[in-house]
């Protein structure tokens, strides 16, 4: 671990005050150890007493270089890399993956394949504010809300099992559509969870909604405004939070979002609490978007029939000589793709996910680089924790809800 010294004097100057260096302020180190940072994130704090006076956010110790692996790899054997920068959202990171392979090729999933996809990452959407709900009331204090978000949690990562193979790192979301169809199974246990979902949150929320220990770590605290947050290019919740509807899913729709009917909540005050009641009421709309999708859910391939790109189907290759060397050729020398560059993005639980791709005309990526949302959520965080109690830093850490890994890549 870095300690504070190893800094510039010169870049200590810029983020702290002159009363620092004449011992007037104290410093603090904060992390990376600490088990309630949500990932491994160091903190340095300026305190004056117990109210923070500066905080300088410190990344890179999860830093894994996916990106520039990526370009060495081929572009199916690189899609298994994304699933591990958000972790939270792998289903998402994959989505996003593929739709810019998609648009660089001019691919077109089927119809049933993009219904499979919004379910999905609706799933992860809510399995994500889970972990967020549990582990942020759990900051504060309130232990039994973890154990419960964990239960429902469970219920969607088998889900996953069912459908992949794995409960987090699944590669299912593929380029021209999925892996494979789900199972038979795939209906009832979606159908299950959405039946019992609301129920559960009415649970969540009669434990904090009005618990007036919860009201005072929470409401007040961490405040930013809508101007702040587009400054520092902050989206998702905590921008929702602050009083500005902008979602991904509705202003740039993918996958077919624009079929579904589903409200974006926002809240005006833009402090911890405000954030809570987005993320609520956001589960609630994404059981809402799974309802419609399994509603009408249509039967047909879940693949685009461009082998030249997409692997055929399992049962293609032991009858079909063409389809058994078209998939021979893409897992050993891969496609090539016109050259060009493209963006595309989704909206993560934390904010837009973006990727920009750029192809020279190789069956390897020339460049891969992804926009993700917790660089602007931590580059914010001075902001937002300057004047509270250090105290508060930790429920306000959790109320942004980063995942290093889609910061440190």
């Amino acid at each position: 671990m870095r300690e504070i010294q190893e800094f510039t004097l010169e870049e200590l100057k810029h983020h702290l005050s002159e009363k620092a260096f004449s011992g007037q302020t104290v410093v603090l180190n904060m992390g990376p150890q600490h088990p309630s940072t949500h990932g491994v994130l160091r903190l340095i704090l300026e305190l004056d007493g117990e109210i923070i006076v500066n905080c300088i956010p410190d990344v890179g110790y999860l830093h894994t270089g996916i990106e520039k692996t990526m370009e060495s790899k081929t572009y199916q054997k690189a899609e298994v890399l994304v699933d591990r920068m958000d972790y939270m959202y792998a289903m998402g990171n994959t989505l996003v993956y593929s739709l810019a392979v998609e648009k660089l090729i001019g691919l077109q999933p089927p119809p049933r394949a993009e219904a499979i996809r919004v379910i999905l990452t609706e799933l992860s959407r809510i399995q994500s504010h889970l972990l967020w709900l549990g582990t942020s009331a759990l900051d504060l204090a309130a232990q039994s809300t973890f154990l419960y978000t964990m239960r429902e949690r469970e219920l969607i990562l088998d889900i996953f099992e069912l459908v992949s193979g794995a409960r987090m790192m699944t590669t299912f979301i593929r380029p021209g559509g999925l892996w494979r169809d789900v199972p038979v199974q795939f209906e009832k246990m979606v159908r299950d969870f959405t039946k019992v979902m609301p129920k559960r949150m009415a649970e969540y929320e009669s434990m904090l909604t009005r618990n007036p220990l919860f009201l005072d770590r929470t409401k007040g605290i961490g405040k930013i405004d809508t101007r702040t947050c587009l400054a520092y290019d902050v989206t998702g919740p905590t921008l929702r939070a602050s009083g500005l509807a902008h979602d991904v899913r509705k202003s740039n729709p993918y996958s077919g979002y624009d079929l579904y009917d589903f409200d974006i909540p926002t809240q005006s005050e833009g402090d911890v609490y405000a954030r809570y009641l987005v993320r609520m009421e956001e589960m609630r709309q994404s059981v809402r978007i799974i309802e419609q999708a399994m509603d009408k859910l249509p039967y047909g391939p879940v693949r685009d029939p461009n082998y030249k790109y997409v692997p055929p189907p399992r049962s293609e290759i032991g009858v079909s000589m063409e389809a058994l060397i078209h998939h021979f050729k893409l897992w050993t020398e891969g496609f090539i793709p016109p050259k060009g560059a493209v963006y595309t993005a989704v909206e993560s639980p934390r904010g837009e996910m973006g990727v920009f791709m750029e192809s020279n005309g190789t069956p390897k990526p020339y460049r891969v680089h992804y926009r993700t949302p917790s660089g602007p959520l931590l580059h914010a965080l001075p902001v937002i924790a300057k004047g509270h109690f250090v105290a508060d830093m930790i429920g306000i850490i959790g109320s942004i809800d980063i995942v290093l890994g889609d910061c440190d890549r």
